[in-house]
């Protein structure tokens, strides 16, 4: 049979990764600078691939502003090949609007320079997301093409379908050695044959479901090869028994459909590392950074955008390219070196500063919307709280905000003119600074100023706080509302009791249920012998427990929140040498503060860590006392079931050491696997990432953890899991792990001592408990609640100055209470926003139930004249009957989303 090799000239263009992205930078300038020479002096290089990602085009653009119509008229000729992302995005680690984002921009800026490639091109992607054909459906793309997660026991071919958990489906070609394997053609006569017999025909071509073959000429940061067309030339010369062309992705896919193969078909999440490295537990590699991107994303996407789009409703502007801003800042750490941390420290620097500068942001964006809503408000009074809920659901929650208040007692009123609860958790006097700090544009105008100001971090009980939109409250100087706290032997609220036990430990009792969970909460140390891209146990490890160590209990509370306050004194391991050796020398101090609020479902957890020990890591255990083969998770848009081990997996692995057990395997049957040097590229570890959430339950109770850091967890026992705080390691890349045997992945040359986290860290998350399955617990929506804040906004004109920037006085008009619209809560809201092209608003919802139909109704607190249903581009797709302001979202099964667009 004649073969078809359809050679694709690209590079693979890593933004940073040992290097920083200012050196790539440079690097670009000359590379693409030299594809554009090529590509318009040699017509017989057709095509070259710029990696997918319309962010280089930016990059090299704003140097090199003078080739733009140059790149234009090659994009437009099909020979550049352009898009349809802005950057090459990781798939788990973040979230379903960043990956949706990332496309969205990545398509529209490609736009600007003419058509880009409509495929799903994921190269390097560590890992499959189970709803990505659900996304590449939703823009329009039918096909992808990607390197890791699929084994050959999975298919026999590298072409076949792949179905998503929603049930879509894209056609699929796996690159099944690499995007760089055929990047070194040589031009040796007595070397060529036999690279052709082995790279193209056995490695690249040996799975094909087609005669054709795909054959990427490239590899990272990759010059051109200039003289492609003439080795392609020579080999069609020298082989006449096969064809070879130069191509594209989408040449080679239409030719392989039209041979209309019968092709196999996977399904869900793609992670298993037989022959390509998944890098499994890279979801806590540099775990301060991931805390940040967790923190970032969750806060544009659940709190800054629906602000501003109440904001835009009240008539105030969408600051569409600041969000975008912010939106390219997170594609360029989202990129998969830079989400998974497995890179310099220096470039890690470059990702710190970006998150940086979105948080900045973002926060101020919130920061400004906030005043120009409240300061709008139609109120008298000396000075306001004004709370504003994002979601669109009406909310009773008890608030904890930081902020300034008139010393000596007052109370907070209401709309209808009742108290509302509040407790003063800590306070300073900040009188003189902060009454120093105003500034008077008008000197004659007379305002409220208080005799003292302090600074305090309080918990106020909102009630009633309407859907999307804002309660404005006032300060009443002559009552007193406050609550009062006082020593408490128990936390308790509505759903819990809560005691501490005298090492520590954790005894909860869920009211409702009446089931007590003992030995919760309880912190474990270990050691980390892996590297920037994989934790790996050492082979001669040691766990220090928190319920074994040195502790201190203060326990607090008033009629709204209580708080236990436990330190720990964990002595653990000065490093890997000591840890082998059972030693202990450094004192590791713990804070972890235990709240419960009035109203909340949820306890809450904060822990503070000064890391004083090299390459461990820090969990902390909770034990469902139930016993379940599966866990529940959220991946982007919808929960996935995962089982607590690889079963069928790790036997197979396990064989493949010709170790015919069926046990799961321990940490000395991975170490022997390791030292046999398997065909395995990586074991089959449960070490998994969420999204929001992670959950165990037997269908009669349930326990879930809501981790707002790091978002990598493991299951022990089928019972217990086991949520990561931080992981520490001193190398990019190491030899002979135990999770990860053979070569480094990375440069193993290269220190990274920043990574060893020896500061002071904070880690938040959360627990509940509930009754009956999975659905019932209702995970889905409390995690959404639990990672949206209702934001607080203090105002009175002696804050007027450079605390907050003076801003000219004016009369609100509008109403102290505001909503703009509401749902029934049945599906999770994933986006609120403005539309990009129009005046009109996107709302984006998705089932997040396991294999349950849902629907759910919209109802609008404003007069609406349209409604469609759009794909991913925001183009309208459906329109949507309307009914008193109200329209009827149809229903969405398992892991489905729709958008919709009103107007």
């Amino acid at each position: 049979m004649k073969r078809k090799i359809h050679v694709i000239p690209h590079s693979h263009w890593d933004r940073e990764w040992y290097f920083t992205t200012s050196r790539s930078k440079v690097y670009l300038m000359k590379d693409l600078g030299d594809v554009l020479n090529t590509l318009e002096n040699d017509p017989e290089f057709k095509y070259f691939m710029v990696d997918a990602q319309g962010s280089l085009l930016d990059d090299y653009i704003k140097w090199r502003p003078q080739d733009k119509e140059r790149i234009s008229k090659l994009v437009n000729e099909g020979r550049l090949v352009i898009g349809p992302w802005y950057t090459q995005t990781d798939q788990l680690v973040i979230s379903g609007e960043s990956i949706v984002r990332n496309m969205y921009y990545g398509m529209k800026r490609c736009e600007s320079f003419g058509k880009y490639m409509n495929v799903g091109y994921v190269p390097d992607s560590f890992g499959q997301s189970g709803n990505m054909p659900q996304i590449y459906r939703q823009f329009g793309i039918e096909d992808t093409l990607f390197w890791r997660g699929v084994s050959d026991d999975m298919v026999k071919h590298t072409d076949y379908n792949w179905r998503g958990d929603d049930g879509s489906v894209v056609f699929t070609t796996q690159i099944p050695f690499g995007y760089y394997i055929g990047g070194n053609i040589p031009e040796a006569p007595e070397e060529n044959d036999e690279f052709w017999k082995k790279e193209c025909f056995e490695k690249a071509g040996g799975r094909s479901a087609t005669r054709h073959i795909y054959f990427p000429n490239g590899f990272d940061q990759a010059p051109v090869r200039t003289n492609l067309p003439q080795l392609v030339q020579e080999r069609n010369e020298k082989d006449p028994e096969n064809e070879y062309v130069i191509s594209c992705i989408e040449d080679y896919i239409k030719d392989v459909k039209s041979e209309n193969p019968e092709l196999e078909e996977v399904q869900g999440e793609l992670v298993i590392a037989k022959h390509m490295r998944i890098h499994k537990s890279i979801f806590s590699s540099r775990s301060d950074l991931k805390v940040m991107n967790t923190q970032i994303q969750n806060y544009v996407t659940n709190v800054m955008e629906p602000l501003l789009t109440i904001s835009y409703n009240l008539g105030n502007e969408y600051p569409h390219e600041a969000v975008a801003e912010i939106w390219k800042l997170l594609f360029e750490n989202a990129a998969h070196d830079s989400i998974g941390s497995c890179i310099s420290d220096t470039a890690n620097e470059d990702v710190y500063v970006r998150y940086k500068q979105a948080r900045d942001i973002a926060v101020n964006l919130v920061e400004l919307h906030s005043r120009l809503i409240a300061a709008n408000v139609k109120n008298d009074a000396d000075m306001t709280f004004t709370v504003i809920n994002t979601l669109p659901q009406k909310r009773k929650d008890t608030v904890i905000v930081k902020t300034y208040v008139p010393g000596g007692k007052f109370a907070i009123i209401d709309e209808n003119g009742n108290d509302v609860d509040y407790t003063i958790i800590k306070s300073r006097d900040l009188t003189d600074y902060v009454l120093s700090q105003t500034i008077m544009l008008d000197p004659s105008r007379k305002f409220y100023v208080p005799d003292q100001v302090l600074e305090v971090t309080m918990a106020i009980k909102a009630n009633d706080v309407p859907a999307l939109g804002y309660v404005q409250y006032s300060i009443d100087t002559k009552k007193d509302s406050h609550k009062e706290t006082a020593d408490k032997k128990v936390l308790e609220n509505e759903y819990y009791a809560i005691e501490v036990e005298e090492n520590g430990s954790l005894t909860i009792v869920d009211k409702a249920n009446n089931v007590t969970y003992k030995n919760q909460g309880i912190l474990v140390e270990n050691g980390d012998d892996g590297d920037s891209f994989n934790y790996s146990p050492p082979r001669k490890d040691m766990e220090v427990f928190s319920n074994e160590s040195k502790c201190t209990v203060k326990i607090s509370g008033s009629d709204i929140y209580d708080q236990a306050e436990i330190h720990f004194d964990m002595v653990v391991p000065a490093d890997l040498d000591e840890r082998a050796e059972g030693k202990v020398s450094v004192t590791m101090p713990v804070d972890m503060t235990v709240a419960l609020r009035k109203d909340s479902k949820v306890i809450d957890f904060n822990v503070k860590v000064d890391n004083k020990g090299l390459s461990h890591r820090l969990c902390v255990l909770f034990d469902s006392q139930i016993v379940s083969a599966f866990n529940y998770a959220d991946q982007q848009f919808g929960l996935i079931k995962r089982p607590n081990y690889y079963e069928k997996e790790m036997k197979l692995y396990m064989e493949s050491m010709n170790n015919k057990t069926e046990k799961k395997a321990g940490i000395q049957e991975l170490a022997n696997w390791a030292n046999d040097q398997s065909t395995w590229q990586e074991p089959p570890i449960s070490i998994e990432p969420t999204q929001s959430y992670v959950s165990l339950t037997d269908g009669k109770t349930g326990i879930a953890v809501i981790p707002q850091g790091v978002r990598e967890y493991e299951v022990l026992d089928d019972s217990k899991i086991r949520l990561t705080l931080f992981r520490t390691y001193g190398f990019m890349g190491k030899e002979n792990l135990i999770y990860r045997p053979g070569r480094a992945s990375g440069e193993r040359i290269i220190e990274t001592p920043a990574a060893q986290l020896l500061k002071e860290m904070e880690f938040n998350f959360g627990f509940t408990s509930y009754a009956g399955d999975i659905n019932d617990s209702d995970i889905d929506t409390l995690a959404k609640q639990y990672n949206t804040n209702m934001e607080v906004y203090t105002y009175a004109e002696f804050l007027n100055g450079r605390l907050i920037f003076s801003q000219r006085e004016i009369d609100g008009e509008n109403a102290k209470i505001h909503s703009l619209f509401e749902t029934e809560g049945n599906l999770v809201v994933s986006a609120v926003k403005k539309a990009e092209e129009d005046d009109g608003y996107i709302i984006r919802l998705y089932n997040g139930k396991d294999h349950k139909n849902l629907d759910d109704k919209i109802k609008f607190n404003f007069d609406i004249k349209e409604a469609y249903y759009t794909n991913l581009k925001e183009e309208k797709t459906e329109e949507i009957k309307i009914e008193n302001n109200t329209i009827s979202v149809k229903e969405l099964s398992h892991c489905k989303f729709v958008t919709i667009w009103v107007k």
